[in-house]
């Protein structure tokens, strides 16, 4: 029998915390605006968060003339296409998850990037031998086939009430007459002004006259403004099996390399054939129970879903909101360890893998790995994964291998509207400006999605679920996460951009609002810890700081090392009065926007 503070609150109990700490966090909220950005809006007839002030506006226009959520988090995608066009864009993918208040259930759209048909396994070798990462990152061996223009459009012929044209003219709007450079976006340009400059085409684009961008300056881009004009006429057939499609794989097959820079860019290997076989999937979310809510995310090919899950099931048996800071941290960071160890070695695209979703989810084996945890010692990363589909109490099921590389950038935003829909939607090109190839006079970067694969496995003797395949999906991190009451109605929905770190993001920003009792803009802002079956826990400097926190874990056996920034979380919350809350990072990438449509009634 477990000990009487493991057990699983009851729903009421939870129903009644969440109502508190709903009640808690509203601040006063003020009139949305584009001219600057608020962390926490509250009020009516929706919300929207993310980490732009113009793409917030955007999906608020849409949402003020009669849209509802879905249409709303296109309309702001295709906004962050434009302000955030290292992070996202129609060249590359992402993972949806809606919410529908009429049925009261969760679904999700997959719009992972896929590699060519002619993928094998060894994609990414060279004379027997793995890539450089540098190498394969900046070239069209890494672009996928794009996922993001179909997710659009499967979601909005799904879900949505407006066409896609109708959801793009703000983003078109805001391209065509430019937005103000602010010092997010001089940085990022800044960090990859060597291998913009390696393509023509990027350059003209990213550095006009030949210079890094100015902070407050206006920066447009007319070709991407024809771009979303003329894919609102002619519909995503126009990358699919249209023109568009045809640059993409001209650019992708022979980058258009300036050849006094010497760059070598491989080329890619993909074709419309391609292109016309890609589809968006509609499938079933990943679903845990925590606390007596339900934790609904994205299934598998992103492991974002079942890890955060497992994650969860394990820290189910323990009484976080009364535990010091330190036994909360250690808590979380050994059931992020064994989560991560588990998703290693099973979380692959189960179009091609035997991935075992169902039984990584279920509390008894959470529990055979819970046990793992002591209070007074730390688990040796890596850890060893254990067997889901044979638990056995405090064993592993095979040999530790590392966790491989993956980039840290995207973008998140999440929206609700004035019936009660919500969409929490993760959308990337990879790493920060991509593959840094734009596709010329279409005004948008390539991603380089496939580096999210293997390049070979860890250990030849492991098997690996993320070795590249034709068509194959390549093994994604990301959590866009919506959390129901015990009514099926919502509590709150979040995610974030980061790699592997926003599994970690969304875990510690849950527990700190569900458990912690922070209201949700202050759980968003929390310094974060990420642990991913490393040696070393990674810190953000308001806990690498905390030189007392940090000795007390580490006389456990904690080791840590620091990261300046991890994930950039965006997020809203149902509160008990029929408010929405709508909240984003204070400080992160420069601080994001929240915005609601009415403040007041």
């Amino acid at each position: 029998m477990r000990h009487p503070v493991a057990r699983k609150l009851s729903v009421l109990a939870v129903s009644a915390a969440v109502v508190s700490v709903g009640a808690a966090a509203p601040p006063s909220a003020g009139q949305h605006t584009t001219t600057g950005k608020t962390p926490v809006a509250v009020g009516y007839g929706g919300a929207v968060a993310s980490v732009d002030a113009d793409a917030s506006a955007a999906g608020i226009e849409v949402l003020e003339h009669g849209g509802n959520a879905v249409d709303a988090a296109v309309a702001t995608a295709a906004a962050l296409g434009v302000t955030e066009p290292y992070s996202a864009g129609i060249g590359g993918g992402g993972y949806f998850v809606y919410y529908d208040a009429r049925s009261r259930t969760v679904h999700t759209i997959d719009g992972r990037e896929t590699a060519p048909l002619s993928a094998d396994s060894g994609l990414f070798l060279e004379n027997g031998k793995p890539l450089a990462f540098a190498d394969a990152v900046s070239s069209g061996l890494g672009v996928g086939t794009p996922g993001t223009p179909a997710t659009w459009q499967t979601a909005l012929d799904k879900w949505g009430s407006k066409r896609l044209a109708t959801v793009l003219k703000p983003a078109e709007r805001l391209a065509r007459d430019g937005f103000t450079v602010d010092e997010t976006f001089r940085s990022q340009t800044a960090a990859n002004e060597t291998r913009f400059r390696y393509f023509p085409d990027t350059a003209r684009l990213f550095l006009p006259g030949g210079k890094l961008p100015v902070v407050g300056s206006t920066f447009k881009n007319p070709d991407l403004a024809r771009t979303y004009a003329e894919l609102g006429r002619k519909g995503t057939g126009l990358i699919y099996r249209g023109d568009l499609g045809k640059d993409i794989v001209r650019t992708v097959n022979h980058p258009p390399v300036d050849p006094a820079s010497g760059w070598n860019a491989r080329p890619g290997a993909l074709t419309t054939k391609d292109l016309a076989a890609y589809r968006a999937k509609i499938q079933a979310p990943t679903r845990t129970t925590y606390r007596g809510l339900g934790v609904y995310s994205i299934a598998p090919s992103s492991s974002g879903g079942t890890t955060v899950g497992e994650a969860l099931n394990i820290l189910e048996n323990s009484d976080l909101s009364k535990l010091s800071r330190a036994q909360y941290l250690h808590r979380y960071i050994e059931a992020s360890r064994i989560a991560f160890a588990d998703r290693g070695r099973w979380v692959g695209d189960p179009a091609y893998e035997d991935v075992p979703t169902k039984q990584l989810l279920s509390q008894r084996y959470a529990d055979s790995r819970a046990c793992l945890v002591k209070d007074d010692a730390v688990l040796t990363s890596p850890l060893a994964p254990g067997d889901p589909r044979r638990p056995a109490r405090c064993t592993t099921g095979g040999r530790a291998v590392p966790t491989t590389y993956e980039g840290e950038d995207t973008t998140h935003l999440t929206v609700a509207d004035k019936w009660g829909n919500v969409v929490a939607y993760t959308l990337t090109i990879e790493q920060t400006g991509g593959s840094g190839i734009t596709v010329p006079g279409r005004g948008f970067l390539l991603n380089n999605e496939l580096t999210d694969f293997s390049f070979a496995p860890a250990d030849p003797a492991v098997h690996d679920p993320n070795l590249p395949g034709p068509g194959k999906r390549p093994r994604s991190s990301i959590s866009p996460t919506i959390v129901l009451d015990r009514h099926d109605r919502p509590v709150v929905a979040l995610g974030s951009p980061g790699g592997a770190t926003i599994i970690t993001t969304v875990l510690q920003t849950l527990t700190g609002f569900l458990d912690r009792g922070l209201p949700l803009v202050d759980a968003i802002a929390a310094p974060r810890a990420s642990q991913r079956n490393a040696a070393q826990t990674e810190l953000e400097p308001g806990l690498w700081d905390d030189t007392a926190l940090r000795g007390r874990l580490e006389a456990i056996g904690h080791s840590f090392k620091p990261n300046p920034e991890i994930g950039a979380a965006t997020g809203v919350q149902r509160l008990p009065d029929g408010r929405w809350l709508a909240a984003a990072e204070k400080v992160r990438r420069g601080g994001g926007s929240a915005m609601v449509v009415r403040p007041t009634r």
